[in-house]
């Protein structure tokens, strides 16, 4: 079992950044692919940027390539997302998300753990 808390969403202006953070509970974190994903009102939960278990090799979504970096700190068990550049099709609701099965974690469906989610809001 691997509990997710995210922290550090809030309100932003375009061209801003954030940092968030999803600290997990458990030994076994390097093990796992970890991912964030968004959900804004009204759209399906999307896919944002993952990273490999034990390798840390990154991978991102085509509309926050160049401005969103994610990594992780096994030691620390947690891992984060920065997010510069900011625009305001960036709002949502950003999840973490660890996956036991797979290499990367791209897919919804291959997510053993989600957190509860913290809210990016980017204003104009």
């Amino acid at each position: 079992q691997v509990q997710l808390v995210e922290s550090g969403g809030g309100l932003v202006q375009a061209g801003g950044s954030l940092r968030l953070s999803c600290a997990a509970s458990g030994r076994t974190f390097s093990t796992y692919a970890m991912g964030w994903f968004r959900q804004a009102p009204g759209k399906k939960r999307e896919f944002v940027a993952t990273i490999r278990r034990n390798s840390g090799i990154p991978h991102y979504a085509d509309s926050v390539k160049g401005r969103f970096t994610i990594f992780r700190d096994n030691a620390k068990n947690t891992m984060y997302l920065q997010m510069n550049s900011l625009k305001i099709e960036d709002t949502a609701v950003y999840y973490c998300a660890a996956g036991g099965g797979p290499l990367v974690l791209v897919d919804s469906g291959r997510v053993d753990y989600w957190g509860q989610g913290t809210q990016v809001t980017v204003s104009s």
